[in-house]
């Protein structure tokens, strides 16, 4: 029993960065916009996040560079797409690659550094609870402020005045520029925090899920985190979830291979992605059900008075 708690601890950690990337995301599209430069955001945020770490001590203030150049390299996409009207697909493979490319650059210095040692974070009392302690209560702050994005989340898309806004802007922005809203402006908003988002993922990934720099680290959670939003059907709740069930699949190759089980190594790195794969053959089975669910216009741009 001690094992499987030691994975759902596992599954938890490694969900809350595609759910904290997801989430980003998320927002990005409930706009209309589709930004796939997630992995190279991911990858300049980690390197920020790390370098910053490692000059200062100061987990948080690793925390901020990360979402910093994140949110810097989505307002970049934004105005690129937004205001100059660029293709979005386009721009976000061209964000992706200049990522990777920066970030290996940048953190040639930083690839032998080591950061300060890390803390242990428990909840008080709850942490000494058998089994459900070290499966629950013993993560970093993040783990549970990912859950509890995700609950404004859902609060702020459907019960407030501005996450109808959002949402509207998403499906219909004639409308909302007819009723005297600044579609771009809300749009760039969108984008700037989608990427602070995920650049805050980036950073947790090199400060506390792997605390080191190695070029390409990402290994693909960014495009992982795009697909979640598909398999979610845009619902924050179900991005959540389906974090951690890509989170469980991603440490079930290591509980595998630690249980003795003669798998060869090969499949087991390839899990997350080929269940990905599988999961968006099967969503996609249903193009109606997708389509009811999809914001009508995601990656279509949008010229005031055209």
């Amino acid at each position: 029993m001690e094992t499987y708690a030691l994975l759902w601890a596992a599954t938890m950690n490694a969900g809350t960065v595609l759910a904290l990337a997801s989430l980003g995301l998320l927002i990005n599209e409930k706009a209309g916009i589709v930004n796939l430069g997630a992995e190279g955001m991911m990858l300049c945020a980690a390197i920020a996040g790390f370098a910053t770490v490692a000059n200062t001590g100061s987990d948080t203030l690793g925390f901020l560079a990360g979402m910093g150049a994140g949110a810097v390299m989505a307002a970049l996409f934004g105005l690129l797409v937004i205001w100059m009207n660029t293709n979005q697909y386009a721009t976000g493979l061209a964000l992706s690659l200049f990522g990777g490319g920066f970030s290996a650059f940048v953190g040639t210095s930083y690839v032998q550094a080591n950061l300060p040692e890390r803390m242990q974070y428990d909840v008080p009392f709850l942490a000494d609870i058998p089994l459900l302690g070290p499966a629950v209560f013993k993560h970093h702050p993040l783990v549970y402020g990912a859950i509890a994005l995700t609950l404004g989340l859902v609060c702020f898309l459907y019960r407030t005045r501005a996450g109808l806004v959002l949402r509207a802007v998403g499906e219909s922005p004639e409308s909302v520029h007819a009723l005297g809203y600044p579609v771009r402006r809300i749009r760039l908003l969108a984008v700037v925090v989608g990427g602070a988002l995920c650049g805050l993922a980036g950073a947790y990934i090199s400060i506390i899920y792997t605390p080191l720099w190695v070029e390409g680290m990402i290994a693909g959670k960014g495009w992982i985190a795009l697909a979640l939003t598909t398999f979610a059907t845009w619902r924050p709740a179900r991005v959540l979830l389906g974090a951690y069930l890509f989170g469980g699949v991603t440490m079930l190759q290591f509980h595998l291979q630690a249980s003795g089980i003669d798998v060869p190594s090969q499949f087991l790195s390839m899990l997350p992605y080929l269940a990905t794969i599988v999961v968006l053959a099967l969503i996609s089975r249903n193009p109606r059900w997708l389509r009811v669910n999809m914001p009508a216009s995601i990656g279509k741009s949008f010229v005031p008075g055209s």
